[in-house]
């Protein structure tokens, strides 16, 4: 575990077991905690990158609302690799995570050796689409400005994380969860490399956008795991790690 120096603001990373890299991107009010089931069942296999993004965990929470957004995720995401001496890694993460493990794709290709899709989605294209998902990112903020941490929701993956700051996950939410434009989704035609996207079979609210990105990206392959929700690697974490290690062993090295 480290605490990556980011121009005086430190981001939480933690770097367990060795063979292939993978970065892995909690969701939003999750933190790097959420990972443990595949640290626990991949990590002889695998050299997992677990961090907590801005605001998250134990990372800082900065109180400049320009401290947050997608170009800052990426390149804190970059400057852990580097930190671990990865030049290229297979990136993933889990519905915010999966998101900026596009945002990362679209903007540091040579990087990703993979990606990992869980529950996720790559945006909207359309402009109500994006209004509405942006209401409701502006009502999390809310909600974490009025009641603070108490405002944290029920999912496995929020339950398994703890946090310190309030004001910083509702800054997330305007900067990092807010939608602004449609190049994330308009980049899924071009992506080149192994794709894995994998999702609950009850996670009712990304599965249109996981057909989605399985029709667009090319060679995509589609895993659903039964009885899984939005969680699926907390809620299924046996089926899940096989699915993962089959997909990052397909690879060609």
């Amino acid at each position: 575990m480290a605490r990556l120096d980011r121009d005086g603001l430190h981001i939480w990373y933690e770097d367990h077991g060795k063979g292939p890299a993978v970065l892995l991107t909690h969701g939003y009010s999750a933190t790097s905690r959420m990972w443990a089931p595949q640290v626990r069942g991949l990590a002889e296999r695998f050299r997992l990158i677990t961090w907590d993004l801005r605001g998250h965990g134990r990372s800082d929470s900065p109180d400049d609302p320009a401290a947050y957004g997608e170009k800052r995720c990426v390149d804190d995401m970059s400057a852990i690799l580097d930190a671990c001496g990865v030049e290229r890694a297979a990136i993933g993460g889990l519905s915010l995570g999966g998101y900026l493990s596009l945002a990362f794709h679209l903007e540091l290709p040579v990087r990703v050796r993979a990606l990992l899709l869980f529950d996720t989605g790559p945006g909207y294209r359309n402009e109500e689409g994006r209004r509405r998902w942006n209401a409701l990112a502006e009502s999390y903020a809310r909600a974490f400005e009025e009641r603070g941490l108490a405002a944290l929701g029920s999912g496995a993956e929020v339950r398994a994380g703890e946090h310190r700051s309030a004001r910083g996950l509702a800054l997330a939410a305007r900067g990092m969860l807010a939608q602004r434009d449609a190049r994330v989704i308009d980049s899924l035609p071009e992506i080149r490399v192994p794709t894995l996207v994998l999702w609950g079979a009850r996670d009712e609210a990304f599965f249109k956008p996981s057909e989605y990105m399985a029709a667009k990206i090319p060679a995509a392959r589609r895993v659903i795991l039964p009885g899984a929700g939005h969680a699926a690697n907390l809620d299924q974490p046996q089926a899940f790690n096989v699915a993962v290690a089959e997909f990052l062993d397909s690879i060609p090295s």
